[in-house]
């Protein structure tokens, strides 16, 4: 017998379409086990406890409700179970991934956070298949760690490393992990390694509280970005995503209002450290990317901008100064780095 705690908190797994609309409903979050036990013939052999301490769809989340989410964990005695499984919304998974990976970095139990594409009535939803994923690595592998499975479309399920896991492709469903190598691949109920494992990295207990600042800036490029828009009043530091190739503007050219380096002079004049992520760290860099980190941004190395943004907003909340903060983000706490 495998003793499962779920943890429902809205999202379309726990949303029904009625009248055109999709939005939470609670008695659809318990649906999510009647259709497994219907779907798995060893239901008898799983004891699962429940507890629903959000219930939204998941693009309005703030960081304000992780530690919801984790005091309620936290509180029904994690360790009595075998493994713990989320519910949750699609849009904001892989940042709430990255913070129960980052938060839980220590705990010894599988944790697993399942999303379904469409409402569970739908037939093409994939919610009880991540479902199912979830319940056999409880009962097969067992490992450590914050994990998603997911089914996109005309593929097998994939089981991605929550801290991974990139939020989904435009105008669809779909989930990958960066650079498009998960954790597992599951079919026929069955577990088999990716094609290349992935480096196993010794795991590092760092105890934090959970505190996620609310003064972190993301900016995220485009051409044309005006950053005299930008009000820096209440922002204690910026992080600055970038294109694929690690850059972001650093001329002139267009006007000094829509340069990263004036942006950064700016924020040094108040005292704002200014992250740049992500970034492959190579012998070799674009000249754009050498002018910004000369011009003294911090560079967040072979991490998502997901974790990165999660992992930082943990670090402000937890640690004092900019030495130590990239001292933390370099430390590879759960799995983040590549």
């Amino acid at each position: 017998m495998k003793n499962i705690l779920v943890v429902f908190t809205g999202g379309t797994i726990g949303s029904v379409a009625a009248d055109g609309i999709i939005s939470p409903e609670s008695g659809t979050s318990f649906q999510l086990i009647r259709l497994f036990q219907q779907q798995y013939a060893e239901h008898q052999d799983i004891r699962f406890d429940t507890l629903q301490p959000l219930q939204l769809l998941s693009e309005n989340l703030a960081p304000a409700a992780w530690p919801i989410l984790i005091a309620a964990i936290e509180a029904a005695q994690p360790l009595q179970y075998d493994g713990i499984i989320i519910t949750h919304g699609t849009d904001t998974l892989a940042y709430t991934g990255c913070a129960l990976s980052f938060y839980f970095n220590a705990c010894p139990i599988p944790l697993l956070l399942v999303s379904s594409n469409y409402p569970l009535n739908h037939a093409q939803a994939n919610g009880v298949d991540n479902f199912i994923c979830a319940v056999e690595f409880i009962r097969q592998i067992k490992s450590a760690g914050v994990f998603v499975p997911y089914r996109n479309p005309q593929h097998t399920t994939q089981l991605h490393q929550a801290t991974r896991l990139v939020c989904s492709l435009q105008l669809s469903s779909d989930f990958f992990s960066v650079q498009g190598q998960s954790y597992r691949h599951f079919d026929k109920r069955q577990f088999s390694p990716v094609m290349q494992p992935m480096p196993q990295t010794a795991r590092r207990s760092f105890p934090l509280k959970a505190d996620f600042s609310a003064r972190i800036l993301m900016i995220k490029p485009y051409p044309g970005l005006d950053y005299s828009c930008f009000n820096l009043d209440a922002i204690d530091a910026v992080l600055h995503d970038l294109y694929h190739s690690g850059t972001a503007c650093a001329s002139s050219e267009w006007g000094e209002n829509h340069s990263l380096v004036e942006f950064i002079k700016r924020c040094a004049q108040r005292a704002i450290p200014v992250y740049l992520a992500p970034a492959l760290k190579s012998v070799d860099a674009y000249h754009s990317t050498r002018v910004l980190i000369e011009q003294g941004a911090h560079t967040i190395w072979n991490m998502s901008i997901e974790a990165a943004y999660v992992k930082l907003l943990l670090a402000y909340g937890n640690i004092d100064g900019v030495e130590n903060i990239m001292d933390f983000m370099a430390m590879d706490i759960a799995g983040e780095h590549l």
